[in-house]
């Protein structure tokens, strides 16, 4: 039932995401109708579709070996097949990171990342842009037997000499379990794959959902890609660890330093799952005697893990899967698998849909005040207009001329004053320069640049230390940089803004700020990762831990990299929020001073028209009060959407 609850809540989700791009699409059909629609609207109606549609879910399954990762993968999510989509057996099953998604654009198939591009400086996030590394395995939907078997690939290993697994960072003199397995010829095991992508036409999964499959505790330390973007990039972590073995230290480290940090915010999301409680199954103890003795050891976890008891599920994935295979209710509620799978469903969706439909909120309330000040700029001008000709009924010709001349005036002083806002346009162009120099691509590129060569001619701990110091403190520095520049652009904007409504009666407007904080924070993020990995993987003079240590560089950049790409995405959208507005009011006044002056003038050529053109702005100013009315009708139509309660398909209440 809770697996169907689960399925049940990511459809409702997806249908939730569906109707709200329905509805921003509609908000755009009538700006645009109404001719309100202009590039910032544009723009930012744009991102919001595209993040809806991109949006996804992103669970990770983490635990040591042989911990039950992948049968509990197939317990959740994949019983209906009536048999294990992944390989799960005893030992190392998984040995190279894999992400079960759907792309609609590609046909269903495994994509693997030969092992041997460890060798070489580019990261799993660069070797995604090109096909031609990777080797792409088709999937036979119709035969779960053959496609079971191509999905085998992903616990293949090969044997290759120790100098190369070291090349590759895969061995380390004092890993006691690597001496083990090299045998007399010294040769070792290693995964012959890199990483792994499953395109998999499951529903969960065309509905966003990507599961992430880790090859154990020990990769989490020797693949950057794994610590620095798609663990922390996960909605929620599995925390996977053994019911009769509990919390051994190494769990205890990696739960520590990677999974939940020091901030005690970072616990939320995280799922510890104690498996294979079927091992305390006894049939010489009572049902009382073995529930007390699972529940000793959860409680156990919870306190080692500081987290809240509510936060430990104990199960039996292998247990669970049989249950849903076989229909066998009891032994599915002997297994414990519907208490998480509950979890998942009522606490992890909601959860991601808030933060979904909080920003949309935002974004769209942001949007709707700045076409309101558009709108509100025309009608105080055109309710200006109609109290100058209302009181022309009954003037002279002379009254009509004169006010005609002030017209002309204020039209002419308008226009001097274009001066100030022509200069204030070059200015603003210099400090947008000056802006996208700290921050630029180029620069990342020739710091980058300087600290590989430096790590490269310093293969000891002070000359890595002091170069990975320095670009640290570069990179901060231009961050603060910018921050410092746009609080400049915006002071200015601000004083601008002041200026032009005292003295050409422009609508006062509050340019947003521009905070840094986001992109600071996740470069301290990659700061205290790149730290942790070094004080724990760094052997001195290890030719293994120096291999590791450049990759670990390597990953660090382009996930620098990705932070300058959105710092500069959200900038230049922030910039035009900034200047769109000034630009749009100095137009719109500059257009109803003509009106204006238009209009009198052709009263004064013709005094019968005085009433004719009342009756027209009075008709364009009712007009501009009933888009107002209409914009609000539409933004309560998308809050609506964004707080209505969630829609579980009827099967799912059955």
């Amino acid at each position: 039932m809770q697996s169907r609850d689960l399925a049940a809540r990511f459809e409702a989700y997806s249908d939730w995401r569906r109707r709200l791009s329905s509805r921003l699409s509609g908000l755009h059909d009538w700006l645009s109708q109404q001719e309100l629609a202009d590039a910032q609207a544009d723009l930012a109606i744009q991102q919001l579709l595209e993040r809806l549609h991109q949006d996804k879910l992103v669970v990770a399954f983490v635990a040591e070996f042989s911990r039950g990762k992948s049968e509990l993968i197939n317990a959740i999510f994949f019983a209906d097949f009536g048999q294990r989509l992944l390989p799960s057996a005893a030992g190392r099953t998984t040995m190279c990171p894999t992400e079960l998604l759907y792309d609609s654009t590609r046909p269903p198939s495994i994509r693997l990342l030969p092992i041997e591009t460890r060798a070489r400086d580019g990261t799993v996030a660069e070797f995604r842009n090109y096909a031609d590394e990777w080797v792409t395995l088709s999937l036979d939907l119709s035969s779960a037997d053959k496609m079971s078997e191509v999905l085998s690939q992903v616990s293949h290993t090969k044997r290759v000499p120790v100098a190369l697994a070291r090349k590759y960072g895969l061995y380390d003199d004092g890993d006691t379990l690597a001496i083990e397995t090299a045998s007399e010829g010294r040769v070792v095991d290693i995964p012959s794959w890199r990483h792994a992508v499953i395109n998999f036409p499951h529903p969960l999964l065309q509905q966003g959902l990507v599961i992430l499959d880790t090859p154990g505790l020990n990769a989490i330390g020797t693949e950057p890609e794994l610590t620095l973007n798609l663990l922390p990039n996960a909605h929620a972590i599995l925390f996977i660890l053994a019911a009769d073995a509990g919390v051994t230290k190494t769990d205890i480290e990696v739960w520590r330093n990677h999974l939940v940090g020091e901030n005690p915010a970072t616990r939320e999301g995280r799922l510890v799952i104690l498996n294979k409680i079927d091992g305390l199954w006894d049939d010489l103890k009572t049902a009382t005697e073995i529930d007390g003795e699972i529940s000793r050891q959860a409680a156990g976890t919870a306190q080692l893990l500081a987290i809240p008891p509510a936060q430990v599920f104990p199960v039996s994935a292998q247990k669970a899967l049989l249950a849903k295979v076989n229909g066998d209710d009891a032994l599915l509620a002997k297994s414990r698998m519907p208490q998480l799978e509950l979890a998942l469903s009522r606490e992890l969706i909601p959860a991601k849909r808030h933060i979904v439909g909080s920003a949309a909120k935002v974004e769209v309330r942001a949007l709707a005040a700045s076409v309101r000040a558009i709108v509100g700029s025309r009608a105080s001008g055109i309710l200006e207009q109609l109290a100058e000709l209302r009181g022309l009924r009954g003037k002279n010709q002379d009254v009509v001329e004169h006010m005609m001349l002030r017209i002309q005036q204020e039209k002419e002083l308008f226009e001097r004053g274009m001066q100030r806002y022509t200069a204030l346009r070059t200015v603003f162009t210099q400090h947008t320069n000056a802006l996208y120099e700290s921050i630029g691509l180029e620069s990342l590129r020739a710091t980058a640049g300087s600290t590989r060569k430096r790590i490269e001619a310093s293969p000891f701990t002070r000359g890595v230390r002091s170069a990975m110091s320095d670009f640290f403190a570069r990179i901060n520095s231009s961050l603060e940089q910018t921050a410092r520049q746009t609080g400049e652009i915006h002071d200015m904007m601000r004083a601008m803004y002041v200026r032009f409504a005292k003295e050409h009666g422009l609508e006062p407007f509050a340019p947003p700020p521009f905070s840094m904080l986001k992109y600071q924070k996740e470069v301290e993020r990659l700061e205290r990762a790149y730290n942790v990995h070094f004080n724990t993987l760094w052997n001195m003079v290890s030719k293994a831990k120096f291999t590791l240590m450049k990759r670990f560089f390597e990953t660090i950049a382009i996930r620098v990299k990705h932070v300058y790409d959105i710092a500069n995405r959200d900038l230049e959208s922030w910039l035009k929020a900034v200047m769109a507005p000034l630009e749009t009011q100095v137009r719109e006044h500059h257009l109803q001073l003509r009106r204006r002056l238009d209009s009198v003038k052709r009263i004064h050529r013709a005094s019968d028209e005085l009433e004719e053109r009342v009756l027209e702005l009075e008709q364009t100013e009712a007009a501009a009060r009933g888009q107002i009315k209409a914009l609000e009708r539409e933004v309560a139509a998308i809050d609506a959407v964004i707080d209505q309660p969630e829609m579980l398909p009827l099967a799912a209440n059955a």
